[in-house]
């Protein structure tokens, strides 16, 4: 009778434990949300970034803050979200670059999905553009290649880190040009890009269309091309890179992720969320209008499409990673 009585009382404790798991599941999320970004403040992925944010907090009536920890090509954003708690109210929103690091060139990356992180949603495409200093006077792509023909490895670019999808850009655009361009990278910050680019100490630089809207309208920097299969309607005057430089697409997109072992409700919560906020008006219009086009997938379609992505890129960073260290 005894042993009866205490193995009931330990069903009954398993029971309570789960029971009690569930409903705070069930009520996630109760606190804030911190949303880890890979990317520097003010920067094309933040702008963006912080629009989803903010659908996904009327969605959720809890307020989602983005924690920005540029740096390390990615790993001290991946690193950082790694070590979370698998609760729910950690994600992380990482870009393209980390899942397509260039091998030696930053700690723990790529990353791979499900191996270091559990898939939740894919938030937004987001094109990259080719823009120059005003200072240096030419207003088209093919007019910048001629220049840089002119001048080898006497112009140089900014890019948001060593290894990240700018960087691949600007080398990809090297390789299939010819031309010989000098690299600097800017962990990040496009606020401090935009600066000096706009001053002309660095004549020319490879970012996120979105971030970059404001500095265009300004006059700061003038746009050359954009890394889009087909002119964006909003603007159909700035022409492709493709255009001059034949199936040269140049694409980022960005993902939520969170940490293994974080309960599967919880992801299927957060994955709703992120879904909800993509198809509010007021999300994907004003990223349509910065060049940024929201994608909403399930779990299961983001690990699929990542791995995709992955093999589709690897002979090109191969490719990049061998020229590099020549």
């Amino acid at each position: 009778m005894h042993r009866q009585c205490v193995k009931m009382a330990g069903l009954l404790l398993l029971a309570f434990v789960a029971t009690d798991a569930a409903s705070a599941q069930t009520d996630y999320p109760n606190n804030p949300i911190r949303l880890i970004s890979d990317s520097g403040p003010g920067s094309a992925v933040d702008t963006g970034l912080r629009i989803v944010a903010d659908g996904m907090s009327r969605y959720w009536k809890q307020q989602v803050v983005i924690v920005n920890q540029p740096g390390a090509a990615g790993s001290i954003s991946a690193a950082v979200a790694s070590q979370a708690a698998p609760d729910g109210y950690t994600l992380y929103a990482p870009t393209l670059s980390v899942f397509l690091a260039v091998p030696g060139k930053a700690p723990n990356l790529p990353l791979m999905v499900p191996r270091d992180f559990a898939a939740v949603g894919y938030a937004f495409e987001q094109l990259l553009v080719i823009a120059v200093s005003p200072q240096l006077g030419i207003k088209t792509l093919p007019e910048l290649i001629d220049l840089a023909r002119k001048k080898p490895g006497e112009l140089s670019y900014s890019v948001t880190g060593v290894g990240r999808l700018t960087h691949l850009t600007g080398e990809l655009l090297q390789r299939r040009t010819g031309i010989k361009l000098q690299m600097v990278p800017y962990s990040g910050n496009s606020a401090q890009a935009i600066a000096d680019v706009y001053a002309g100490r660095i004549p020319i630089m490879i970012d996120g269309y979105t971030g970059l809207v404001p500095a265009f309208q300004a006059g700061s920097l003038v746009p050359l091309a954009v890394g889009a299969a087909r002119r964006l309607p909003s603007v159909p005057e700035l022409p492709t890179i493709a255009e001059t430089v034949p199936d040269l697409i140049a694409s980022s997109w960005l993902a939520v992720l969170a940490p293994n072992r974080t309960p599967e409700p919880i992801i299927a919560e957060a994955s709703e969320a992120l879904r909800a906020a993509l198809e509010m008006a007021d999300v994907r219009e004003p990223l349509a209008a910065r060049g940024s086009f929201a994608r909403p997938m399930s779990p299961d379609e983001l690990t699929a499409f990542i791995r995709d992505q992955q093999i589709l890129w690897k002979p090109a960073i191969e490719q990049i990673a061998q020229q590099m260290k020549q």
